[in-house]
């Protein structure tokens, strides 16, 4: 008989992940980005419990972006001549967000991304009290 391993309360300790997007580009980090928040990386992971940790992204403006290619979001889908909008790159912290939101699966790790996801343009961020796991190397 098949036992399906539930995560009790003991596995709701959340880790806090620092990652320094300097010189890193915008799809590697928003894999990495929605495989720590999803919580796919921890051996207790399940879908339908949101086992997920805490993730700081720095220096997000350094961040290696494709600039000739233009990136555009769809506003309104139907509507002609107003759905498509040119989204700039000099606005890191929301191309980051569009691509790792994408890139999750719908459920609570969806639901709760702008909790814990925190994006900073500069190196300085104000989470140090919560000592976060370096990952620059994973990337």
């Amino acid at each position: 008989m098949n036992e399906t391993f539930i995560p009790a309360s003991d596995h709701k300790k959340k880790n806090w992940c620092l990652i320094d997007c300097k010189n890193k580009k915008l799809g590697r980090i928003a894999v990495l980005v929605s495989r720590l928040l999803s919580g796919k990386q921890k051996l207790h992971y399940h879908p339908a419990f949101d086992v997920g940790d805490y993730v700081i992204l720095i220096n997000a403006q350094d961040m290696l972006l494709d600039s000739q290619r233009p990136r555009f979001s769809v506003n309104v889908p139907g509507r002609p001549g107003r759905s498509l909008k040119q989204v700039l790159n000099s606005l890191p912290s929301q191309l980051l967000m569009a691509a790792i939101y994408g890139m999750l699966a719908e459920g609570s790790a969806k639901k709760s991304l702008p909790k814990r996801l925190k994006i900073y343009n500069g190196p300085d961020h104000p989470h140090v009290a919560q000592n976060p796991i370096r990952l620059d190397e994973f990337i």
